[in-house]
């Protein structure tokens, strides 16, 4: 583990190399799992704001699950999350060319919404858990990511270089400076 200010970070986000690979995997992490897209509180209400605009891009079945529970449910666990639809796939997946992708980026991408998508989907494959004094930053490794794992060794791509966009989101520019730092003492 290295420590970033106080945010602690598995030696996995360093070591471990990851490049999604949408051609293989199909966008398998927006269709299968138990649970939807974990949301932040301020997340809910800026979904709840969008959901107007961001809806002509959704399929029928996602737009019918939100307009029936909401854009945000607890979980099994009680966490806050995008609803799914038939337990499976989140509420706000849209289909193109045979891939599995978000609707809410989507109708970023044209304009219409400044909200990207739900920082958990723009972290993935590292999970954040919040604690009282400080963040743990893990990476998660799931089977259905191997084909970004093959493409991230191939290109020797870290997950901390990878998802540098959405970790400057999370945490600032000056934060992710001092992680490159961090990085090149462990040889990253």
């Amino acid at each position: 583990m290295i420590q970033v200010e106080d945010k602690i970070i598995s030696l996995d986000v360093f070591e471990k190399h990851f490049v999604c690979d949408l051609n293989a995997c199909k966008g398998a992490c927006c269709v299968d799992g138990d649970a939807g897209a974990p949301l932040l509180e301020n997340e809910v209400n800026i979904l709840e704001d969008i959901y107007e605009k961001v809806k002509p891009y959704m399929l029928q079945k996602g737009i019918d699950v939100v307009d029936e529970v909401g854009v945000a449910v607890l979980d099994i666990e009680g966490d806050v999350t995008t609803p799914l639809v038939n337990n499976r796939e989140c509420a706000f997946v849209i289909e193109e060319n045979g891939i599995s992708k978000c609707s809410i980026e989507k109708a970023h991408y044209d304009g219409k919404v400044d909200f990207k998508k739900p920082i958990s989907c723009h972290l993935f494959p590292i999970r954040i858990q919040e604690y009282r004094d400080f963040d743990a930053v893990n990476y998660e490794e799931i089977k259905i990511c191997a084909p970004a794992c093959k493409c991230g060794s191939e290109l020797e791509i870290p997950v901390y270089v990878f998802l540098k966009e959405p970790l400057i989101r999370k945490y600032g520019e000056a934060w992710y400076k001092e992680l490159l730092e961090a990085a090149k003492l462990l040889g990253s």
